[in-house]
């Protein structure tokens, strides 16, 4: 007979493919807890650049089926998130001298047909003398190509799946370390530690999933004892930030003589996001940052394209994250596969280890249900079928999904919302905005406003009920407005949060 363990599946990571499992694998009836060392989507998760989309620079090598995957997944998750995804426009500036028009159209020709039929429009070329899309162009650019993906919040991202996780029946355990994890008479033994106050405890665990991440060969090599060969490639991605660029909802994508492509598209409202940049990185992934050569090579970028300009001195800020690609040795950083690989350790007779290994935001949801059923024949009894393209994150039970209709009804029920603050709330929260606003019939009901609309009820709901415990969490990950306050409107969150998440933490240990 089996033993008892306190819990049938411990994710080690809480970033989106951490959360994403832990979230598949409450679902199924499965007891789940997850550890994060850090706040959920402290690092790559929330580095990302913000798109759920197929990824049309990867036909160029081939990865077709891939590519239709994360098609079909795109359109999946706009359905069970129509708050936190939202469609977009890309246009594509064509440069002569960079890849020939017929390229792009066959590119393009294939990206849509690739795509399942659904809620977005195809692509098409269009005069950029004519359109409003070439306004802030150069001149000498007169045509050009728009397509249809999709934005997200990568960190709320993350969040939600962890919130759904936790009401499911999931343990989320931030702030964490998983110190380590040995086999024991067929479970695993973990020792964790609480990062704030270094206590330490055991869990037992039928099955353990490592989802570290950029800290996953670490995971295995340091924690699990287990000598494992490389299997990532670490890439550093930075992003840089500045004032808006240009009016409109819709984004860019630029071609750079190097072959890579550069994302430019609006941001927290006032704000504009230019990235990514792909850099070997082999040290501590917590030490990524944006050296002065990546800032240059960005601003050339969007210069080359854009009638004003864009100067170092102009970025207001900047975020850099480390991918941790699968190494498949391919010969460029930009030729690597996004797709991800599941490594299942079973000695026999021992209990199973998974290790997450590559994959991107876009395909986390299809990584989950495939990592849950990679343990399922080592869980009795067999698990349920998949669920999770059909029932909507936290939030996304909106109406027909028509979140155009749902803001409108949120702002008609709450006329002094303003307009800007309304569509953030609705983006962010979707229906579970009314946990927040609940019987509020003016801003003054909502408590002290610490700038940029954040309230303290706004503060209370992420302390209490979304693992915030710093004013970072709150201003660069549930939400991005740390790009919106002074710094003493942050100081004064920064007080507040601290004592208010210390609060927090007394009544959790009583």
């Amino acid at each position: 007979m089996a033993r008892e363990a306190d819990v049938d599946i411990l994710v080690i990571g809480g970033g989106v493919n951490g959360a994403g499992i832990a979230r598949d694998a409450a679902g199924r009836g499965l007891s789940v807890m997850l550890c994060e060392q850090g706040d959920l989507a402290g690092a790559t998760s929330s580095a990302s650049s913000k798109l759920i989309h197929g990824g049309l620079r990867y036909l160029e090598y081939y990865q077709f089926r891939f590519v239709r995957e994360a098609l079909i997944e795109r359109e999946t998750l706009l359905g069970v998130a129509p708050h936190l995804i939202r469609p977009m426009r890309f246009i594509l500036p064509w440069e002569k001298g960079l890849r020939p028009q017929w390229m792009i159209a066959l590119g393009l020709f294939l990206y849509d047909h690739l795509s399942p039929r659904g809620r977005l429009a195809g692509s098409k070329r269009i005069d950029l003398r004519e359109s409003p899309e070439g306004a802030p162009l150069k001149t000498h650019l007169t045509t050009g190509f728009s397509y249809s993906d999709c934005a997200v919040d990568d960190a709320r991202l993350v969040t939600l799946n962890a919130l759904d996780a936790r009401e499911r029946g999931a343990v989320i355990r931030t702030r964490t370390r998983c110190v380590s994890a040995k086999r024991d008479l067929g479970l695993w033994r973990i020792t964790l530690q609480n990062v704030l106050d270094k206590a330490e405890w055991t869990v037992t665990a039928r099955a353990l999933v490592n989802a570290a991440g950029p800290w996953a060969s670490d995971v295995l090599n340091v924690v699990c004892g287990i000598g494992a060969g490389k299997k990532l490639r670490l890439v550093k991605g930075s992003h840089i930030i500045a004032p808006r660029l240009y009016e409109g909802d819709h984004a860019y994508i630029l071609q750079n003589e190097d072959r890579r492509v550069v994302f430019v598209m609006p941001f927290a409202q006032d704000f504009t996001l230019i990235g990514t940049t792909e850099i070997p990185f082999e040290v501590d992934p917590s030490k990524a940052m944006i050296s002065a050569e990546e800032i240059a090579y960005l601003c050339e970028a969007a210069s080359r394209y854009f009638a004003t300009p864009l100067a170092p001195k102009d970025v207001v800020h900047s975020f850099s994250g480390v991918r941790p690609l699968y190494d498949d040795k391919a010969s460029s950083n930009s030729a690597v596969t996004r797709d991800y690989v599941l490594d299942l350790d079973q000695p026999a007779g021992e209990a199973p280890l998974l290790s997450v290994l590559g994959g991107k935001i876009t395909t986390y949801r299809r990584l989950a249900e495939d990592a849950v059923e990679a343990l399922s024949s080592h869980l009795s009894p067999p698990q349920p079928e998949r669920w999770t393209a059909d029932s909507p994150l936290p939030g996304g039970d909106i109406k027909d999904g028509d979140f155009d209709l749902f803001l409108h009804q949120l702002r008609a029920r709450r006329p002094w919302l303003p307009a800007a603050l309304a569509l953030r709330l609705a983006h962010a929260y979707g229906t579970r905005v009314e946990k927040i606003l609940r019987g509020a019939r003016s801003a003054k009901d909502l408590g002290e406003d610490f700038g940029a609309g954040l309230s303290r009820a706004e503060i209370d709901y992420l302390i209490d009920q979304e693992w915030a415990l710093s004013a970072e969490d709150i201003l660069w990950r549930r939400s991005k407005l740390g790009l919106s306050l002074s710094p003493a409107e942050a100081a004064r969150v920064e007080t507040y949060v601290a004592e208010r998440a210390k609060a927090r933490i007394t009544e959790d240990k009583l």
